[in-house]
């Protein structure tokens, strides 16, 4: 099995032409915060057909400092920070709560650019959760009131039932609120922009928070090698 793996991964392109067109990054051009940046990537990978851009690997660490990651979704970015939700006993919940402190990965491969984002973690205020949660679509609002998120599941057919009632419930009550429900913020310290190049020239812009009284507004940039 593990041969097979490997002739496989042999088999493998990164940034096929035919599917990624490598685009051209002069960081001299870069804004001064990494946010407008992000806007302007972010919009790109969306003209040009990246597939759910709006997904992200978030990496935290438990109370003893071990790592764990797993793919969700971006709800927002603005100068409150890059929003995520989640209920407040999940994994990545009691994790935050533990540590707050994260980081972000997106991957747009047919533009063959990365942005990585880390800094502290808080949870937006209840009531902003709620609207977040509201303002999305009713699968994603039955799924929050399914409920037991990371928890050990006894059988498939339990979850079944428990997702058919809060279908139920989010169809006839779809300002049905979820208390665990919450919406976090990262605030970012590091944005790191990557441009990949053909011939592995690759282009990384990072930008350093220099705090103005904890306002984001003075950020240091810098050339990092591939």
């Amino acid at each position: 099995m593990a041969s097979d793996l490997h002739e496989l991964l042999r088999t493998l392109r990164v940034w096929d032409p035919q599917v990624t067109a490598l685009a051209p990054f002069d960081p001299d051009t870069a804004p001064a915060a990494p946010l407008p940046l992000f806007a302007e990537w972010f919009a790109a990978a969306v003209s040009a057909g990246q597939t759910e851009p709006h997904t992200m690997s978030l990496a935290t660490s438990d109370a003893s400092g071990l790592p764990d990651v797993r793919i969700v979704m971006l709800h927002g970015a603005d100068a409150d920070g890059w929003s995520f939700a989640s209920h407040d006993g999940s994994r990545k919940g009691r994790q935050l709560a533990a540590r707050p402190y994260a980081a972000l990965g997106f991957y747009w491969p047919v533009l063959g650019r990365q942005v990585r984002v880390r800094g502290p973690v808080s949870a937006a205020p209840s009531e902003e959760a709620q609207g977040d949660l509201h303002a999305r679509s009713t699968g994603a609002l039955a799924a929050a009131l399914t409920g037991h998120q990371s928890e050990v599941l006894p059988s498939l057919d339990e979850l079944a039932g428990a997702s058919e009632s809060a279908w139920e419930r989010a169809a006839a009550d779809p300002a049905a609120p979820v208390p665990s429900w919450t919406l976090y913020r990262l605030r970012p310290e590091e944005v790191e922009f990557f441009q990949g190049d053909e011939r592995r020239r690759h282009v990384r812009l990072r930008y350093r928070c220099e705090d103005a009284d904890g306002r984001r507004e003075s950020w240091t940039r810098e050339l990092l090698w591939p």
